[in-house]
């Protein structure tokens, strides 16, 4: 099991709420687990507990304005008032150090899940040189000209009303607008997974669904466009291993269109180790999809390849 909420303190006074799965056999490597947007870590229990059974420490972690992490300026919905892209990177840093200074020489695996995928790939393109392999599940680095469109919008609601209010246009324009999007979607987060246990347990979870602030949501198209830039991409290791899962039932990033899209931009720039998996029957959140088996059995298989 997940162990208690732990406790790290950072210097801007942000004090991050994260949980630490031990691995349960002989230590091969760090698994480091960034959450997706109006969820938290606690969600990525059962999949924490597959990593352990395999030798991975596993770390997750509340980002700024989510879960049970508080900072002075980041209430629920809010990375921060000011430089909240680069403090959710530092945050995940410190994290990082973390799990080594515990487990030194061990090898560190970045994971993030949509929201946490732009994070993960930001922090990696920041910090280049400090994580053995990266794997994005679900994330959608190419929201195109609508994207482009969504930043105007928030710039003048940020006028009109300020930034630490919730968005009332992005909100439609993501999780209400992929709702409507499943046929005879039974809940407005039918789009999430075809389990309705899944979906019921997100429902019901006070820390899920919340509305995104002005704020966090001009931060998180600053993450999406910044995330795939080709000069960014090419600070990273040509040899990095890089695993990417979408889902082909996932309106959020066009059906795992943009996950092979981000692939494919990561060849183009010349990295080597890229592998793109997109699991034709599910939708947004692999791991709490029906058949989540297979997605996390391929996983650890791909982890178990990368050597000790």
């Amino acid at each position: 099991m997940f162990s208690e909420r732990l406790w790290l303190d950072r210097p801007s006074g942000a004090r991050l709420a994260y949980h630490h799965q031990p691995s349960t056999t002989e230590p091969r490597g760090i698994v480091l687990i960034c959450h997706g947007l109006a969820e938290h870590s606690r969600r990525y229990q059962a999949f924490a507990v597959a990593l352990a059974a395999r030798g991975y420490h596993v770390y997750a972690h509340d980002h700024r304005g989510h879960g049970e992490t508080t900072a002075p300026d980041a209430a629920l919905g809010l990375f921060a008032r000011q430089d909240g892209v680069a403090k959710v990177i530092s945050d995940v840093m410190a994290m990082r150090d973390l799990a080594l200074e515990r487990h030194p020489a061990l090898p560190v695996t970045l994971f993030g899940h949509s929201m946490g995928g732009l994070i993960a790939l930001n922090v990696a393109t920041a910090h280049p040189q400090s994580f053995n392999a990266l794997t994005i599940w679900n994330s959608n680095f190419n929201p195109g000209l609508a994207g482009r469109f969504a930043q105007g919008v928030l710039y003048l609601e940020q006028m009109l009303k300020g930034s630490d209010v919730p968005s009332l246009i992005l909100p439609k324009a993501t999780f209400a607008a992929w709702g409507r999007a499943i046929p005879g979607h039974r809940t407005a987060f039918d789009w999430l997974s075809h389990d309705p246990k899944e979906v019921d347990a997100y429902i019901a979870d006070p820390l899920c669904g919340f509305d995104a602030s002005v704020s966090m949501w001009r931060d998180i198209f600053r993450l999406t466009f910044a995330g795939a830039d080709p000069e960014r991409l090419a600070r990273l290791p040509q040899r990095l291993p890089v695993y990417l899962v979408g889902g082909g039932q996932d309106p959020a990033t066009n059906k795992g269109r943009e996950i092979r899209w981000l692939g494919q931009r990561m060849l183009d720039v010349g990295m080597t180790d890229v592998e793109t998996t997109v699991y034709e029957t599910m939708r947004h959140e692999t791991l709490n999809e029906i058949g989540r088996e297979k997605p996390i059995a391929d996983f650890l298989g791909w982890l178990a390849n990368l050597g000790p």
